[in-house]
């Protein structure tokens, strides 16, 4: 484990950095309680009750999901919006009682438990579920009913016990959906793959202004809105972001198909921006109004846990999930505790700023948590589902290459104390989940990058975009460049897709499953690389 002494300058730079915030908070006080107070009521002065048979049309148009499977307990999630382009989705500021249901089958002739939940106008009619006290390990069938209206069934599952030998468990990871780039027709095909659980790496969201033709998507037989054609800022733009993602009927396949684990990355509020920093120079106190109303809304349009609800512009993105003890999942955010990007951003030479030991990408205490969590880890496989690429990334073989200051080649340091805080564990079996850059890559993680004969100490598998990019093509202008450059870079395609990992007890295998186009739907899948790495034989080979 890393000791205190080699933590100090990062803790000072953290303290520095809190009193900062403080300020920051209080300066944006007054908005900031706006977020906190602004609560669902209880007792006499609550809200008047929506009854579910006064809504007229059908409430259920962004699906339903679940998320954070753990032993014996579910998550369950979905939102009402009979008119989902509208502020407020087209309900009136009442609450609305919904009943759900959980079955062993998607007939619902076997029910296992059954409720009711309320859909607050203040979480802009969204509700999560927690149910517990489940078998371990099982497959469940789930659905909402309001009124007449009946939601569309959903498939969900709960992860081992504590302890369990699993033999298998398959994953899948995506990341990065613009709309205005082209269809979501990964989804639709990942709705049919038989994976047990989706992690979803971030950029699920974009700021950007979407058009009145879907931009890429190139709509003729209808027009978008214009609340959509601007960029988010407020927390109605990003509610109403959420509605028109959701919207589409192939991710909402796939929420029905798998549950789902979720983390964030830039676009969710601003393009690369780092903890209370922004893109552009607005002021900071000003831009966290803004990241407040983002994190706000992205937990009412997630399947996330109760424990993840913001406070203002704070938010506990990071957690740790087990499947027995087969695989543990630390899911990282890499956004929200960084320090700013060295240089101005970009892609620029390492040099002293960027190389300085105080920088952290995570933050001091979200790295104590990964670092404690490995030591106590016993499981076969130790996985951190996160935003940006860790390995090394070299642009070029020759003396003057550069490095992208937005990842953790930008933290050199922060890189490094995670993988010597993994070697004092004696993890031998680390898996990075990346997302952000739009391509795949397969990369061994080295003991020292600039020795390719140094010793591999991990994987790397870096999904690549759903639609961001568009089209993309499978040998990008760059590929020549970086596969001389970094001869840890097993794989390199740059189509759109996903990928799945099967994790057993004496193997993994990722296979990068690619579509030929997003700017047309209906694409086919293929597997554009597969590759196996070993338990305790760390690095890519073909399968």
């Amino acid at each position: 484990m890393t000791t205190a002494p080699q933590h100090a300058p990062e803790l000072r730079a953290a303290a520095r950095h809190f009193g900062r915030r403080r300020f920051l908070t209080g300066t944006a006080a007054a908005a900031a309680l706006a977020f906190a107070v602004n609560l669902p009521a209880t007792g006499t002065a609550a809200a008047a009750e929506l009854r579910g048979r006064r809504i007229t049309e059908n409430p259920f148009t962004l699906g339903v999901a679940s998320g954070d499977p753990l032993p014996g307990s579910v998550l369950l999630w979905t939102r009402l919006a009979p008119k989902p382009f509208e502020p407020g989705g087209g309900l009136p500021a009442e609450r609305v009682l919904v009943q759900w249901e959980l079955a062993h089958d998607a007939a619902f002739t076997q029910i296992v438990r059954r409720g009711i939940a309320t859909a607050h106008p203040e979480y802009n009619h969204s509700l999560r579920v927690e149910i517990g006290l489940l078998g371990h390990d099982r497959v469940y069938f789930y659905r909402f009913r309001t009124g007449a209206w009946i939601s569309p069934v959903g498939r969900t599952r709960t992860a081992p016990a504590a302890g369990t030998l699993t033999s298998e468990l398959k994953i899948a990871a995506v990341s990065c959906q613009a709309y205005h780039d082209g269809y979501y027709t990964a989804y639709r095909h990942l709705a049919e793959e038989d994976v047990d659980v989706v992690f979803h790496l971030g950029d699920y969201l974009y700021e950007y202004a979407v058009n009145a033709t879907g931009g890429a998507r190139n709509y003729t037989d209808r027009v978008l809105p214009a609340v959509f054609n601007r960029e988010t800022v407020t927390l109605e733009d990003y509610r109403l972001r959420y509605a028109l993602y959701k919207s589409d009927p192939d991710l909402m396949a796939a929420h029905a198909a798998h549950p789902f684990v979720v983390t964030w990355d830039d676009h969710e509020t601003e393009n690369n921006y780092a903890d209370d920093i922004p893109e552009n120079g607005v002021p900071p106190e000003e831009f966290l109004l803004r990241r407040a109303s983002a994190y706000r809304a992205y937990w009412e349009n997630q399947p996330l846990r109760t424990a993840q609800q913001p406070q203002g512009p704070d938010m506990q993105l990071y957690r740790r999930l087990t499947f027995g003890r087969l695989a543990q999942f630390d899911i990282l955010d890499t956004r929200q505790y960084r320090s700013d990007q060295a240089y101005g951003d970009g892609w620029r030479p390492p040099g002293p700023e960027s190389q300085d030991p105080s920088r952290t990408l995570t933050g001091a205490t979200q790295e104590r948590w990964l670092l404690d969590g490995w030591q106590a880890s016993d499981a076969v496989w130790n996985v951190v589902p996160q935003q940006v690429v860790f390995s090394e990334r070299r642009s070029n073989p020759t003396a003057g290459y550069t490095v992208s200051m937005d990842t953790w080649d930008g933290y050199p340091a922060s890189r490094q104390r995670v993988l010597d805080g993994a070697a004092a564990a004696g993890v031998e079996n680390l898996m990075v989940l990346t997302g952000d850059v739009h391509v795949c890559y397969g990369l061994d993680i080295k003991a020292d990058f600039r020795d390719p004969a140094s010793r591999t100490v991990g994987t790397e598998i870096v999904t690549t975009s759903i639609s961001s990019g568009r089209d993309g093509t499978d040998r990008p202008p760059n590929y020549d460049d970086l596969t001389t450059a970094n001869p840890h870079m097993r794989f390199y395609n740059g189509r759109r897709g996903y990928v799945t990992v099967a994790l057993g007890q004496q193997s993994a295998r990722a296979d990068f499953r690619t579509v030929s186009a997003v700017t047309t739907p209906g694409a086919p899948v293929t597997t554009a690389g597969s590759f196996v790495t070993e338990a305790g034989n760390p690095g890519l080979t073909p399968a």
